[in-house]
C-alpha cells in the first residue's frame, strides 16, 4: 500500500493543483446563421462548416403527433 514518506504541505499541494482550473469556452459566431459555435466544429444549428453545408438538417418533427 502506498504511504507517503513525508507530509505534503498545503502550499505544495496547492501549487500542484494550480493548473487544474477549468477555462471558459471560446465560442465563435457562425458565418452562415450567426449562432455561437465551438471553433473548428460544425455549427449545430445550420450544419455548416467552412462556408459549406456538411450536415443536412432534417425538418423538425413533432413527436406527439407521431406517437399517437
Amino acid at each position: 500500500m502506498a504511504v507517503p514518506q513525508n507530509r505534503v504541505t498545503r502550499s505544495r499541494r496547492n501549487m500542484r493543483r494550480a493548473h487544474d482550473a477549468l477555462v471558459a469556452a471560446n465560442p465563435h459566431e457562425c458565418p452562415n446563421c450567426g449562432e455561437l459555435k465551438r471553433p473548428h466544429h460544425v455549427c449545430a444549428s445550420c450544419g455548416h462548416y467552412d462556408d459549406r453545408e456538411v450536415v443536412a438538417q432534417a425538418a423538425e418533427v413533432d413527436l406527439d403527433e407521431d406517437a399517437a
